[in-house]
Order: C-alpha cells, then sequence, then structure tokens
C-alpha cells in the first residue's frame, strides 16, 4: 500500500513539475557593429613619404626615438596601425626578408596567411598586403618600397585578446584604411 502511494505522489509530482515553462539558453548573437563611413585626408608628417588617413582616426608619433615612425589610432576600434620607415642603404635584401618574414611569426595561431602583390609604377611604390585570418595578434601587414631609397612597413593590432570572430568587422574596417595608405603613398622629391 505504501508503494502504491508513494508512486502515485511521485507520478503527480512529475505531472505538476513538467507543466512548468521550459528554458532554453539563448543562441549566441553577432553584434551589429556600425563604423562611421570613411573619409580621408593628407597626413600632415614631416617624413620622406606621405599618404591619406581615415579622418576618424589620431595619427601620433611613435615612441620610438625615430621620427617617421607612426602609430595611426582608432579609439573607437581600439586599433592602431603601425607605420616603420627605413631608408634603403644597401639593406634592401635585409628589409625585404624581415618584412616577409613578419607575418610568418604568426603561423602559430593564425588558419590562414593570404599576401598580395601590390605594384603601382606612377608612385613608384611596390610591395606586399598580407592579410592574417585567425586568432593572431595582427590581422594585417604590408611593406611598400621603391627599391632604392625608401622602405615602409605597416601593421595592425589591437588592444584585445585576439579572436577572430569578434574583431572581424574592426579589421575588415582597418584593412580598407590600410590598403587606402598603400594606394596613396608617394615619396618625398629629393634633390640629388
Amino acid at each position: 500500500m505504501k508503494l502504491t502511494q508513494a508512486i502515485i505522489i511521485s507520478a503527480l509530482f512529475l505531472i505538476f513539475a513538467s507543466c512548468e515553462k521550459s528554458y532554453q539558453p539563448k543562441p549566441k548573437g553577432f553584434l551589429a557593429l556600425n563604423y562611421p563611413e570613411a573619409s580621408y585626408k593628407k597626413a600632415q608628417i614631416p617624413c620622406p613619404y606621405s599618404f591619406q588617413i581615415n579622418k576618424n582616426a589620431d595619427i601620433k608619433a611613435s615612441k620610438t626615438n625615430n621620427p617617421c615612425w607612426l602609430d595611426i589610432e582608432y579609439p573607437e576600434l581600439r586599433g592602431t596601425i603601425f607605420i616603420t620607415y627605413k631608408p634603403v642603404t644597401d639593406n634592401l635584401q635585409k628589409l625585404l626578408v624581415d618584412a616577409q618574414r613578419l607575418p610568418l611569426q604568426h603561423t602559430i595561431k593564425a588558419d590562414e596567411i593570404e599576401g598580395d602583390t601590390y605594384i603601382n609604377d606612377k608612385h613608384r611604390t611596390y610591395g606586399t598586403f598580407y592579410e592574417v585570418k585567425g586568432d593572431a595578434a595582427s590581422q594585417a601587414q604590408f611593406y611598400l618600397t621603391d627599391s632604392v631609397r625608401h622602405f615602409l612597413t605597416g601593421s595592425i593590432y589591437f588592444k584585445t585578446q585576439p579572436n577572430f570572430d569578434s574583431i572581424v568587422p574592426a579589421a575588415a574596417y582597418l584593412e580598407k584604411d590600410i590598403r587606402r595608405i598603400m594606394e596613396s603613398l608617394q615619396w618625398a622629391k629629393i634633390q640629388d
């Protein structure tokens, strides 16, 4: 008899307990990030090169002793494009090897690294743009040279833990700005 009562009470408890609303976890969503439309201006810098930057960016001298190393900061994106400049003085091969080696340092975390050759005969700028996919520290890098006097490199870094899925929109925005830097780069005319 006690066993029958226990079964009936258990069955009633299960019936009433099952009438409660069931809860399911919400699926992960994607952020709808909207960045301001890019508008460009010529960077005012006292260096042997010039280019256009996004008006939404702040250009600052790097914390190094080299006045032509620049930090192009994007406060809203928490990202920076770091620009370095070195004159070519019988060291072009070393500069090229160093610039091509830098993206390869990210292969441990990167899922894929794509390199696109860049040639602009009008401005005498030649180089490569690297897009790094995956949880690498830098999502894009490039170098440009005239092969005679000038060598410039650039790379994107974010002030956050690398997580490719969450920084893709910001990385894509900055990659467009890097491409604009590459397309608008001009070397200063040097008097011989």
